[in-house]
């Protein structure tokens, strides 16, 4: 029986590469929203979620760190893909014609250079492929979209410039989301712990609280705020570690954390995927 993968978007996207990716020959679930792809999984419609989170040149996706909390769902690897950005158009259609690109408001930022370049308006769709589909309805020669070479397969579309990205090493990296939590045995490799916290509202609580992590040298990779309810004086932290759950240091730093964190959970512990330290 083959796995069901969630992924949001349409076919062709850059996360439905992803999933193809991590989970070749599978089933591939398209959702229209980060929520929908969390949803199928934590009810059991899909086994995995592969979701965006960070691009090495636009930065977080919006809304997924603040989401993660609320899925019960665990994070149990990583995945980095490279992103190569596609013009395309109608068949009939050149570059000369194209007055606007509409894709993902990531896609058009990371492309913003050669939308500049030629002149040529951004518009902001919820997701890559689904501009392909735009293109194919309105049937005109001065759209474009900006999506993925499997996007102009899938669509019959004109790859009118291949790899229009800023910068040859766009990169986004992917979470593989599961109802089950799923902690590999410390083999002595290098892992990634992501967790959330909130902080006591006292003088220099976020100092003390990683404060733990410093003395025993683990190494804290992101970490990054949310305003809680609409409240400013109340923050939650999204942060990753480079540690295992069953090291000694690890344990340390976390009875810290946990002295001066009002709350904790961690979200999941995978092997760091080697394109971290290329």
């Amino acid at each position: 029986m083959k796995l069901k993968i969630a992924y949001q978007g349409v076919p062709g996207a850059y996360s439905h590469i992803a999933a193809k990716s991590v989970y070749p020959n599978q089933e591939y679930i398209s959702c229209l929203s980060f929520e929908e792809a969390f949803t199928k999984t934590s009810e059991g419609e899909a086994d995995f979620a592969v979701i965006p989170v960070e691009n090495s040149n636009a930065g977080r996706v919006s809304d997924v760190h603040f989401l993660l909390p609320q899925t019960g769902l665990h994070i149990i690897n990583e995945y980095f893909l490279r992103i190569e950005h596609q013009l395309l158009g109608l068949p009939e259609a050149k570059l000369s014609d194209i007055k606007t690109a509409s894709s993902h408001p990531q896609a058009l930022a990371q492309c913003s250079q050669f939308l500049k370049k030629n002149n040529i308006q951004p518009i902001q769709r919820i997701d890559t492929a689904l501009s392909c589909q735009d293109i194919l309805h309105n049937q005109d020669t001065s759209q474009a979209a900006i999506a993925s070479a499997l996007a102009a397969e899938i669509y019959k579309l004109k790859i009118l410039v291949p790899n229009i990205e800023n910068a040859t090493n766009n990169t986004t990296r992917f979470l593989i989301m599961s109802p089950q939590e799923t902690i590999p045995e410390d083999n002595g490799g290098r892992f990634i712990t992501s967790f959330i916290f909130k902080t006591r509202n006292i003088p220099a609580a976020l100092y003390k609280t990683l404060g733990g992590f410093a003395t025993n040298g683990i190494n804290i990779t992101k970490l990054e705020s949310y305003l809680l309810n609409g409240k400013f004086v109340s923050a939650q932290f999204y942060a990753e570690i480079e540690s295992h759950p069953a090291r000694q240091s690890f344990k340390n730093a976390f009875d810290e954390l946990k002295f001066y964190a009002e709350d904790w959970h961690i979200l999941g512990s995978y092997p760091a995927h080697p394109y971290r330290f290329l």
